[in-house]
């Protein structure tokens, strides 16, 4: 048989006996040209998609080259499809007015989808707390889920799914320590904007989120009218108050109004006080400089001051 028949030949077979739901799997993978307007987030995606330099960056660049990388999508039951990975892709291409997005659609479980979007964000360099708190919770979930699934179809003894464990597995983080941000996901948006802000550290805030919601704002409240951030041993105080049922606004406001011993040699003036002796139009930084050249001006004052007094003295 001639080599160009045997070919055929081959490739006859291979059609005869490949499923008709490999050949569809295989043109799913294929990049499609999507229209932007088909493509929706993800159901609560917990990274946030901000109009920062970063990604004004990336509108200039798929301004003058595309979208490079294909997103990942999956189908929606009403129409359209779902982003699974390339959120901020889609909104750059957004601002750069583009029609079309070059996308893999893939059909995916709501678990399997949950991991892989994940999964594709948390390769990125800054990963603010409360994003990472409600990414892992949702992949423990799905891990969960798949867990239970297999767990019905395991004959094996003694091998049990624990999600926490692949999780932290997956991430490089402590069972401990997944399971400390994902207890940030209970503080109210509020105080979660203030971890993202870094104006409350990570340990107090694991500590504040024991507190129900009554609670935390009233903490937010103490912690306004007292312009004091919370040490690790106040937050730990607070819960204690809270697990005994002693937590009171009064108790917070008291706790929050404590000097911290490395700012007993502070002097802080707050903004507002400042406000009073400058034009609206000045930032911050403005006001620190003219206090700054001010001080400066009094401190040489004082050395004149000093100088004359000694020469009177000496007189």
């Amino acid at each position: 048989m001639p080599k160009s028949n045997a070919n055929l030949a081959l490739k006859g077979l291979d059609e005869m006996f490949s499923t008709e739901e490999s050949r569809q799997e295989q043109k799913r993978e294929q990049v499609q040209q999507i229209p932007i307007e088909e493509l929706f987030p993800f159901k609560e995606h917990p990274f946030k998609v901000l109009d920062d330099e970063a990604m004004q960056r990336t509108v200039e660049s798929v301004a003058q080259y595309g979208v490079l990388a294909p997103l990942i999508a999956r189908p929606r039951p009403e129409g359209g499809y779902e982003i699974i990975s390339g959120h901020r892709r889609q909104h750059a291409a957004e601002l750069a007015g583009l029609d079309t997005l070059p996308v893999i659609v893939r059909e995916m479980t709501d678990d399997a989808a949950v991991i892989l979007m994940v999964d594709s964000n948390l390769q990125r360099e800054n990963i603010l707390p409360s994003e990472r708190a409600f990414a892992y919770k949702m992949k423990l979930e799905a891990l969960k889920n798949q867990g239970a699934r297999s767990d019905l179809t395991s004959c094996q003894v003694g091998t049990k799914f624990r999600a926490d464990e692949s999780l932290a597995e997956d991430t490089g983080e402590s069972a401990r320590n997944v399971q400390r941000f994902i207890r940030l996901t209970n503080l109210i948006p509020e105080l979660l904007d203030l971890v993202d802000e870094k104006k409350i550290s990570f340990n107090p805030a694991v500590e504040l989120s024991y507190l129900d919601e009554a609670q935390q704002r009233d903490f937010l409240q103490a912690t306004d009218e007292t312009q004091n951030a919370p040490s690790l041993s106040q937050a730990q105080r607070m819960k204690k108050l809270a697990q005994e049922e002693k937590f009171t606004y009064e108790a917070a406001f008291a706790i929050m109004g404590e000097a911290k011993k490395d700012e007993l040699d502070k002097v802080v003036i707050k903004n507002d006080t400042l406000k009073k002796y400058f034009p609206r139009s000045y930032t911050p930084r403005q006001m620190e400089d003219v206090v700054i050249k001010l001080l400066e001006q009094h401190s040489t004052a004082l050395m004149a001051d000093g100088k004359n007094l000694n020469c009177i003295c000496l007189d």
